[in-house]
């Protein structure tokens, strides 16, 4: 027999992950104001950096200076072993502050020494707890790489570390941000960041909130253990041709994703009352094609109280290649294929 609770007990057991945002370095500290602005409720926001003058600059309450005593709030110049043994010095505080949360995704620009330094260290650290680190990647522009050798080691190290650790992990290449090339510079990286915005949204509002099939935190992290190098994506459209989801949740990412043939799939639909179980079943029939039939496929519903026009899909793919961020960094055709099983 279950005993009887108060009403306070129960309000205790249902209370929601609780999920960070992290700021890693300058591109990192930076994104997670554009977050803070759109707005995502409930979810915790702090900035690291080496640099104390950019640290100070942002918007963002909460901050961390590292590498005091070394650094003397200088930046890293490019250096990562500098920003490490800062990061070493500075574990207990880091730790500390970033230990309560279930979800933190830590957000970083690859090529200086801070975000590239920090972004694996402290994904390690993380998951060696029951916190689910999300590391989000922003890859440099080719003409960075190409022009500044020291800035590719650095991206290298970083994203070969990365990729072997596998779990869940967000790429996003600015090279990609071309296609927007009209814009001003500062809007072009607000594009990128709004996109951040709704697949950070899409997974807190998944695991957060109640479904008619729920896909809870724990339900995640169980789909992660088995599912090797994962990324997450999301899309909206039409319910009338809920196909064109998965194909939109693909050709919109921002880093064109090569599976092997472990590929598996996490997904969670959401409409409103005139979604029917047709309309799931397309959706379901237009993954497997697109993923060549995945070895695992679980998925999850929310129906809202009203019918509504649009329909969203927040993905999971895993069984990733490893090489799938090392191919961003080269010189690829202008229309590539968005996505490859094999």
């Amino acid at each position: 027999m279950t005993p009887n609770r108060t009403t306070e007990e129960w309000a205790s057991l249902a209370t929601t992950p609780s999920v960070a945002v992290v700021g890693l370095g300058g591109a990192g500290s930076e994104a997670v104001q554009d977050l803070l602005t759109l707005g995502i409720p409930g979810v915790h926001a702090l900035v690291v950096n080496t640099d104390a003058k950019h640290l100070m600059s942002t918007g963002v309450e909460e901050k961390i200076l590292l590498g005091q005593r070394e650094l003397r709030g200088r930046g890293s110049g490019g250096d990562r072993e500098v920003v490490l043994r800062a990061a070493e010095d500075g574990k207990e505080e880091l730790l500390r502050r970033l230990r309560p949360f279930e979800i933190v995704f830590l957000l970083a620009g690859l090529g200086g020494g801070t975000g590239s330094a920090l972004l694996p260290f402290l994904s390690r650290e993380l998951r060696e707890t029951e916190t689910l680190a999300i590391p989000v990647v922003f890859l440099p522009f080719h003409v960075e790489l190409e022009t500044n050798s020291s800035r590719r080691e650095n991206v290298e190290a970083t994203v070969e570390n990365l990729e072997a650790m596998g779990g869940l992990l967000v790429a996003l290449a600015n090279e990609k941000l071309r296609r927007f090339e009209s814009l001003p510079v500062h809007r072009v990286f607000q594009v990128r960041n709004a996109y951040l915005h709704s697949l950070v949204a899409s997974l807190v509002d998944m695991v957060e909130n109640p479904s008619q099939i729920s896909v809870d935190l724990s339900s995640l992290k169980n789909h992660l253990r088995s599912s090797g190098l994962s990324t997450l994506l999301v899309s909206e459209h039409h319910v009338s041709e809920p196909e064109r989801l998965v194909q939109r949740a693909i050709s919109e990412s921002m880093l064109d994703y090569h599976l092997s043939a472990h590929a598996s799939a996490l997904l969670h639909l959401e409409g409103g009352t005139n979604m029917t179980l047709r309309t799931l079943d397309r959706v379901l029939e237009s993954v497997r094609e697109r993923l060549g039939e995945p070895q695992q496929l679980v998925f999850g519903t929310r129906v809202r109280p009203e019918p509504r026009e649009v329909l969203r899909l927040t993905a999971v793919i895993g069984g990733l290649k490893p090489r799938t961020m090392h191919d961003a960094l080269k010189q690829r055709p202008k229309s590539p294929e968005p996505l490859a099983a094999g």
